[in-house]
């Protein structure tokens, strides 16, 4: 295996699945902005992936994948608290990382849409990324589908890229509610940050300057 690429949506369990794989002795980045984020982590979650997993198979052949799935009604009031907080600070777009801004306007259109926050529009871009996700790895083996809340899946993820896991363990349930800086609350040393400085200082990779210039 290459990398493992947590590729659920936002609000999908990505903090729980990146603390227990810190544990588990991966090195591991939340987000990942630099070039060099991904040479140092064994397994990168939420953005870019959810919405770069295609490119980022090409970089990084025979890593595996890994698609987060969250009961809807349960998924729906978490997203909309995060975007609530998030929007003000996209539209101004020099508030965050461009990767950040670029993942989540193709991700969610929130430009596009009269209401980014209705619950038709999120649900809509929740059904068309899992659909994507589908279509995209049909026939291939490389890929897991869990939920973090079902009692075996710390078991099949560990089974999945066969390693040897603590036995009868199941993920932590970080960021419930309105909380948003779990990954941030975590000190550990396989943790990677997200924007880590390498010989390319903090490049990102080539394939962004297509979506740039459009």
């Amino acid at each position: 295996m290459n990398k493992l690429f947590i590729i659920g949506l936002p609000r999908t369990g990505t903090t729980s699945i990146c603390a227990a794989l810190l544990d588990e002795g991966f090195k591991v980045a939340h987000t990942a902005f630099s070039k060099h984020s991904f040479v140092l982590a064994d397994a990168i979650a939420d953005t870019p992936c959810y919405c770069d997993y295609p490119q980022l198979d090409a970089l990084f052949p025979e890593s595996k994948f890994v698609y987060l799935e969250r009961n809807i009604d349960d998924w729906l009031p978490s997203i909309k608290m995060m975007l609530s907080k998030l929007i003000p600070h996209l539209q101004k777009k020099a508030k965050f990382n461009p990767t950040l801004n670029r993942c989540y306007e193709q991700t969610f259109a929130l430009s596009q849409t009269h209401n980014p926050l209705s619950d038709e529009h999120l649900i809509q871009c929740y059904e068309n990324h899992q659909q994507q996700v589908r279509r995209y790895f049909k026939h291939r083996n490389d890929q897991l589908k869990i939920n973090v809340s079902d009692a075996d899946s710390f078991q099949r993820l560990i089974h999945f890229v066969n390693h040897d896991g603590s036995k009868n363990k199941s993920f932590p349930h970080l960021n419930q509610g309105r909380m948003v800086t779990g990954w941030k609350d975590i000190k550990h040393p396989n943790k990677v940050n997200s924007d880590a400085f390498g010989p390319e200082r903090r490049k990102f990779f080539d394939y962004e300057k297509k979506f740039n210039s459009n």
